[in-house]
């Protein structure tokens, strides 16, 4: 983790030569406060019961949606769905107070490398003057967009515990999590910007993300030829990182699989991700389970380095897996430190997080799968205790924190090449 530190809030990010381009989409994100009392009336208006509660309804109303966060709630479980219009996200957040924010793996990826003293370049398919009023000076951006729109994406960040009075039953949430339902015409035609090429020729890191609100195959098929046909103008040593997502049509996540996974440096996802491709819950405190769990989902994702990250642990598994111990640690000291203090976590706070307990569990769980499967690492997240934890946002705080490890990686490299000449 020292090393990590070495490169923070120095300012040198430009020291190895090269920039980080992140992307494919940004949103704005209405953050909802959770409020139990408001989400128990709108059930009562709505006549909500046990009964009905589904995560894979379409969501085309108000009640839908409401149905929809229940069902997630009573799980513990987080997704992204889609809902039938904008709209429908203004009418719900109506309700509650709500944070207007930035969103996007890569938005937030590079709002916790600012924090950390590293720029970066957006690529983005929306702007308004919420984006522009946003965005940090350090993070500059291209964009895919003709016009200013605006479709907010809805978070819904529950807490554990969280208790919901229905008319026939009592919901208690296992587990916090966050919910994300949008409807985002830009970035569901993903628009690549052809300034996107020329950002790639002077790039140290590529992010890619976002593929998964696309819902007309033809097209995704024709966006991942112009993605490749960019990324042709990558250097030699660039690392290229891929983050998972939930896909609002699962079949597109083995088409953009079948066209990126050879320029994939390293292939990331979440625990519900990973559950998701499995087709099974996975226990994550048990070691025999996550370790099937792994070596299954290699056989669908056979990435040079595929990482896993969940609330316990992070392990990265494939024939690269080795080379990525350091990022590793920095992505779940940084996704911590935000998990504790939220978006304005400083590099104070990341040090700080560096000398706090981790989860026993989640080591135990590193230990056995390191044994167990060649050439696996693994960090154990922390076992923090924590009174209002941030969740909206943590997996793309990991990336951002990985990309930071990699950044003082490719420094290191670079000063030992000096050094040699």
């Amino acid at each position: 983790m020292d090393e990590t530190a070495s490169l923070m809030g120095d300012g040198s990010a430009g020291d190895a030569g090269g920039t980080l381009v992140l992307g494919l989409g940004g949103t704005v994100d209405y953050e909802l406060a959770w409020d139990a009392e408001v989400i128990e009336r709108l059930a009562r208006e709505h006549g909500v019961r046990r009964g009905e509660l589904t995560t894979s309804a379409p969501i085309v109303d108000e009640r839908s949606l409401l149905v929809t966060v229940l069902a997630f709630v009573a799980s513990g479980a987080g997704a992204e769905r889609f809902v039938a219009s904008s709209e429908i996200v203004e009418r719900f957040a109506a309700h509650f107070a709500f944070a207007v924010t930035l969103g996007g793996t890569g938005v937030r990826a590079g709002l916790v490398l600012d924090a950390l003293g590293i720029p970066s370049i957006q690529h983005l398919v929306s702007i308004d003057d919420t984006v522009r009023r946003l965005l940090p000076p350090a993070i500059t951006y291209v964009s895919s967009a003709a016009e200013d729109t605006l479709d907010p994406h809805l978070i819904v960040q529950y807490p554990a515990g969280t208790r919901v009075q229905l008319d026939d039953a009592v919901l208690v949430a296992p587990a916090s999590n966050r919910l994300i339902f949008a409807n985002d015409p830009p970035n569901r035609t993903m628009a690549i910007a052809p300034a996107l090429a020329d950002e790639l020729a002077r790039a140290r890191v590529f992010l890619v993300s976002g593929f998964n609100t696309m819902q007309d195959h033809g097209l995704l098929e024709q966006r991942l030829d112009e993605v490749r046909t960019a990324m042709a103008s990558l250097p030699a040593e660039a690392l290229v990182y891929y983050e998972d997502a939930g896909f609002y049509t699962r079949e597109f996540a083995a088409t953009v699989r079948s066209r990126l996974l050879p320029l994939i440096d390293v292939y990331g996802m979440n625990e519900d991700e990973l559950q998701e491709y499995l087709g099974r819950g996975v226990d994550l405190l048990d070691a025999d389970d996550v370790a099937r769990a792994l070596a299954d989902v290699r056989e669908i994702v056979p990435a040079a380095a595929l990482v896993v990250h969940t609330r316990y642990w992070a392990i990265a598994v494939g024939e690269a897996a080795h080379r990525h111990r350091s990022a590793l640690v920095s992505a779940v000291v940084v996704a911590a430190t935000r998990y504790r203090v939220g978006d304005a976590l400083t590099v104070r706070d990341v040090d700080e997080t560096r000398g706090m307990p981790q989860h026993s569990g989640g080591a135990a769980v590193v230990a056995s799968v390191e044994q167990r499967l060649a050439g696996a690492v693994g960090v154990a997240a922390f076992d923090l205790d924590v009174a209002t934890p941030t969740t909206i946002g943590l997996g793309d705080t990991f990336v951002g924190g990985f990309l930071a490890g990699v950044v003082t990686d490719q420094k290191h490299e670079h000063e030992q090449k000096q050094e040699r000449a």
